[in-house]
């Protein structure tokens, strides 16, 4: 194996897998609600080599050579929980949250499989039987788990903690539901948050502001220089591999005519 090749080439792996997450978060930028992407890298753990077989040193010896760095490997990818901006909508049933939170929403994948799934995603509305539904026509559950019907010929009035009046009369409770760690929260499609196991629920501190939508805490600005980065230094590894390809067909076809 060719030490700088096989460097070079996890390089490159490693420059496409950010890539890849960049792209994602790009094409995310006005999604209400989205949660940017992060990545890691580490490298590979040090190899010692050694030289066998050497007739400097004797074909029965074996001596060090120190410590080879192979490479780069692909790490965890995170998620950047911090808030993003809001937008005004004026829309009563377009609520964001203020700090800590997520909403609880019954889902049903295409299998007709219902389970609960969570998302900062407070782009809601009332379908034709009255029940707050988001965008995709997932029920939004109460602080009960149980699903929100009102009356839509009547105007409604949502306060900071989720209650919703109409005449003056409170007549439901969205619910708000946060997690002692959001490390055992994984992503579900673009939005949503399915808890793993050893996943623990807390009291949210959130406040919801009617009226209002999060959108995505992606700076475009900031992912066009990593943009412009990464294009960078994966261009440098191509180059350290065409350097040493052109290297090595000098060697087996040049030198070796001599």
């Amino acid at each position: 194996m060719v030490k700088g090749l096989y460097t070079a080439y996890t390089g490159m792996l490693n420059e496409q897998h950010r890539m890849d997450t960049l792209s994602n978060n790009m094409a995310n930028v006005t999604t209400v609600g989205f949660k940017k992407e992060g990545t890691t890298s580490q490298s590979f753990d040090d190899v010692l080599a050694v030289k066998i077989k050497d007739s400097t040193v004797g074909y029965n010896l074996v001596t060090r050579e120190g410590n080879m760095q192979p490479g780069v490997k692909i790490g965890e990818n995170y998620i950047d929980w911090s808030e993003g901006s809001f937008r005004v909508t004026g829309n009563t049933y377009d609520i964001a949250i203020g700090g800590d939170g997520f909403f609880a929403v019954e889902f049903t994948n295409k299998a007709g499989e219902t389970s609960t799934m969570y998302t900062r995603n407070g782009e809601f509305k009332l379908n034709t039987d009255g029940y707050l539904v988001n965008c995709d026509g997932d029920y939004v559950l109460d602080k009960n788990s149980q699903r929100i019907k009102i009356d839509t010929t009547t105007d409604s009035y949502i306060d900071n903690n989720g209650n919703t009046f109409q005449n003056d009369t409170q007549v439901a409770t969205i619910g708000l539901t946060d997690f002692a760690d959001y490390n055992y929260l994984a992503r579900y499609g673009e939005n949503y948050y399915t808890p793993v196991e050893g996943a623990q629920t807390t009291e949210a501190t959130g406040k919801m502001y009617s009226g209002y939508l999060e959108m995505a805490n992606v700076s475009v600005v900031q992912e066009m220089v990593n943009l412009i980065s990464i294009s960078r230094q994966y261009e440098s590894n191509q180059k350290i591999i065409q350097t040493i390809d052109g290297s090595l067909d000098i060697a087996a076809n040049q030198i070796g005519k001599v």
